[in-house]
């Protein structure tokens, strides 16, 4: 009769104690993944509204518009001494895609807007999980205009 080859009980045991004890320790490591790239997409968002910033601002020194405090536009844009204004139509012109990937709300009093993830607002604007990025218009010709990104809650830290 011929011996059939095969692993022993025990082997088994041993394999399954083995993937247990790297599942244990390197899943903390995954656990993260998700918030990281909230966090990752916020940033890339932020690098997008100040270089988009910086662009207005630089066509409107050429025009001679930077010191003046609201009334005037580049492209369609509306100023504040040079930069964007605070608005969803202002950062939609200044921003490509910012309409369509983004969900913006303009906070009371004007001048500072905050935007995060389509159809996420009330999870991460109008709550204590803070989630987003907020780009407050310049103030005057020494003042330049600022974007933060702001992660407070826990789901997006």
């Amino acid at each position: 009769m011929k011996r059939q080859g095969g692993f022993t009980l025990i082997e088994l045991v041993v394999v399954i104690v083995i993937l247990g004890i790297l599942a244990v320790t390197a899943a903390p490591k995954f656990m993260n993944l998700q918030n990281d790239a909230r966090k990752a997409s916020l940033e890339g968002l932020k690098g997008s509204i100040q270089g988009a910033a910086g662009i207005v601002y630089g066509k409107a020194a050429i025009e001679g518009v930077e010191s003046v405090s609201s009334g005037k536009s580049v492209n369609g844009i509306p100023l504040a001494f040079g930069y964007p204004t605070a608005t969803s139509a202002a950062l939609g012109a200044a921003v490509n895609g910012l309409d369509t990937d983004w969900s913006c709300k303009e906070t009371s009093p004007a001048g500072s807007i905050k935007c995060t993830f389509k159809g996420k607002e009330a999870a991460y604007i109008d709550s204590s999980d803070a989630c987003y990025v907020e780009y407050k218009q310049a103030t005057s010709v020494s003042t330049a205009a600022t974007t933060t990104v702001v992660a407070t809650g826990n789901s997006c830290k």
